[in-house]
């Protein structure tokens, strides 16, 4: 259905909040008195006051009979703050227009219905644009596992790099406009030793201007015998890196990324030097990560696909050929046997940025 004006307003406040709410849900809010909105809010970081009691204090005096719409239902419970549903009511609110339930299910639906009680006016009114919003989190709070979205760049015949190693760079500057927006929004990067080895890269979170954010994802590195150079330059990066290491590795080299600023997880092995990628997911999933975006490359990706764990997929395809058969591929792996057990990817959405295009959609294999 069609977006309206404040809704739109509620749902850019929401994606601006993206990534420093975790576990908490990005949501936006606008108070609308007299057809103008008189506030407006969002979610802050865990602890700090919701969206809709931002839009509350904003438009003060005027939330009296006013409509207030909300991307997600307002809760009704005590959490680290108490319930948005109280402050609607007393406030005089006289309408709630929520566009999505609370994917929780121990509360959905409840922070509607509390209204409906009190005398507010609530009606739900979904939008395929607050879905994509909480996806992340619906899948976090239900599984208590982050939601995976897996990321990577190729050319028009499928190489992510020479036969060299070169991939700087297989897409063009606005496509990694759009990865910066990815990493602003998710709460962890992932990535492969044979990256950090090959790439020295930063991974780092950064503002339109260029600057580093104040706000970093968590840096994952899947590194299972903890060959990371201490000189890395993701840890001098402002921000937290852990290292996904393994039992196999040398405790002094442990210590010496420990002393070079990185956190260490020791995991179990999968298979000769993989880490259990499930159990990786769990961990995250303990560390409050919701949205975990994996930049490769391809042993890490083909065993993500291997083990069923994608959940979204964003590929930048770039109007370039490489060739050679020793260039690498983004997805490696085992892979199906045959193709009626290839992945299928529903939903998809493409869209044109600069020269190179970007398909997004969600792999799944059923029939």
């Amino acid at each position: 259905m069609s977006v309206s004006h404040p809704m739109q307003r509620a749902i850019d406040l929401a994606r601006g909040a993206l990534g420093s709410t975790s576990p908490n849900p990005a949501v936006g809010a606008v108070v609308v008195q007299d057809g103008i909105i008189a506030g407006e809010g969002y979610t802050l970081p865990p602890g700090q006051r919701h969206a809709e009691i931002g839009a509350l204090q904003q438009a003060g005096p005027l939330a009296k009979g006013s409509t207030l719409y909300t991307t997600l239902e307002p809760c009704c419970h005590f959490g680290r703050t108490p319930p948005c549903t109280d402050a609607i009511i007393s406030a005089g609110v006289r309408e709630v227009i929520a566009a999505s339930i609370d994917p929780n299910p121990l509360v959905g639906g409840k922070g509607l219905e509390k209204l409906r009680v009190a005398g507010v006016e609530a009606t739900l009114e979904p939008c395929s644009d607050v879905g994509e919003l909480y996806e992340g989190f619906a899948k976090h709070v239900t599984t208590g596992l982050p939601f995976v979205l897996a990321k990577f760049a190729m050319s028009l015949d499928g190489k992510i790099a020479t036969y060299t190693g070169d991939s700087k760079w297989v897409s063009g500057p606005l496509a990694r406009d759009e990865v910066q927006r990815m990493r602003r929004e998710c709460d962890a990067i992932m990535v492969g030793i044979n990256t950090v080895l090959a790439d020295d890269p930063q991974l780092t979170a950064r503002a339109h201007d260029g600057s580093a954010l104040n706000r970093q994802p968590l840096r994952v590195v899947l590194d299972s015998h903890c060959r990371t150079p201490s000189e890395a330059r993701m840890l001098r990066e402002p921000g937290t890196t852990l290292i996904i290491a393994s039992g196999e590795a040398p405790g002094q080299e442990i210590e010496r990324l420990r002393a070079a600023g990185a956190e260490v997880w020791s995991g179990p092995l999968h298979s000769p030097g993989m880490v259990e990628m499930s159990e990786v997911l769990v961990e995250l999933g303990h560390r409050d990560v919701v949205s975990l975006l994996v930049e490769g490359g391809g042993i890490i990706l083909g065993s993500l696909f291997d083990m069923g764990l994608v959940d979204k997929v964003n590929v930048f395809i770039a109007p370039v050929i490489i060739g050679g058969s020793q260039a690498s591929s983004p997805i490696e792996g085992h892979g199906p046997e045959f193709m009626s057990q290839a992945w299928k990817v529903d939903k998809t959405e493409i869209r044109q940025i600069g020269p190179d295009w970007l398909i997004t959609g969600y792999p799944n294999r059923t029939p």
